[in-house]
C-alpha cells in the first residue's frame, strides 16, 4: 500500500506548520498588549489620586500666609515694645 501524497494537502500541509505558530505568537502578543494597556490604565487612575487639587492648594497657601502674617506682627510687637523699652 502506497500513500500517496497530493500537492493540495502538502500545502495545507505548509501552510498549517506555518501559520499556526504565527498565528498565536499574534494571539500572545495581543493578548499581552490588552495586559499592559489595563496596567496602564489602573497606573493613571492611581497617579491621578496623588495628586492636589487647586482648592487644596489654596486652601494651604491661605493658612500658611495667615500663619507668616501672625508671626508677623509678633515679631512687630516685640520689636515694638523692645524699642520703647530702651
Amino acid at each position: 500500500m502506497e500513500i500517496e501524497i497530493s500537492p493540495y494537502i502538502l500545502w495545507n500541509l505548509i501552510l498549517t506548520l506555518i501559520l499556526a505558530p504565527i498565528g498565536f505568537l499574534v494571539r500572545n502578543a495581543l493578548s499581552e498588549l490588552k495586559r499592559l494597556d489595563i496596567l496602564i490604565n489602573k497606573t493613571r487612575e492611581e497617579i491621578a489620586k496623588e495628586y492636589v487639587t487647586k482648592d487644596q492648594i489654596e486652601r494651604d497657601m491661605e493658612r500658611l500666609i495667615n500663619s507668616i502674617n501672625r508671626i508677623d506682627q509678633k515679631i512687630d510687637r516685640l520689636q515694638r515694645n523692645t524699642f520703647f523699652e530702651e
